[in-house]
């Protein structure tokens, strides 16, 4: 059952900025965890995983949602430890295909390592289908240099 009716979602997409929370997950090798995003915005890229705050809903809420959502794990993390700061995404599309409509993300970003915040988290074809249809654990240097990944998950590993 969704959290919103998609024509008011829609308003909300158009009128205000959205408050999300992305996942920077890294391996013990130091590669990223990138997931074939299935929808838009961002759609048909490599990207990392992440979602809106839901009205309502504290960080902690949000983060913990997000992490049973994208990733299939039940964790409670102390967030403080693990944020990597304030990012902004511009996207020219949005998720109902309206025609000149952007999609504008405030984004806080945090950083977890796989083997040390997330114990339970599964192999790559045990993630959740949702939102991506494929991962891929790349490493940074791959990641910056590969034009399927995209412009805004790059950023989170430039200078």
């Amino acid at each position: 059952m969704m959290w919103w009716n998609l024509q008011q979602w829609a308003e909300v997409v158009e009128r205000t900025p959205l408050v999300s929370i992305d996942l920077v997950v890294t391996n013990a090798r130091q590669e990223v965890l990138l997931g074939w995003r299935n929808n838009k915005p961002a759609q048909h890229c490599w990207f990392v995983p992440g979602g809106v705050v839901r009205k309502g809903e504290t960080l902690q809420q949000a983060f913990q949602r997000l992490l049973l959502l994208e990733l299939g794990v039940q964790v409670k993390l102390a967030r403080a430890n693990l944020f990597a700061g304030v990012y902004e995404h511009h996207y020219p599309d949005n998720f109902a295909g309206t025609e000149g409509v952007g999609t504008h993300y405030v984004v806080l970003a945090h950083r977890l390592n796989a083997e040390q915040h997330l114990p339970g988290l599964g192999g790559l074809n045990e993630l959740p289908k949702a939102q991506h249809n494929d991962y891929v654990w790349m490493p940074v240097a791959e990641l910056l240099n590969n034009p399927q990944v995209h412009e805004h998950t790059k950023a989170y590993f430039q200078e």
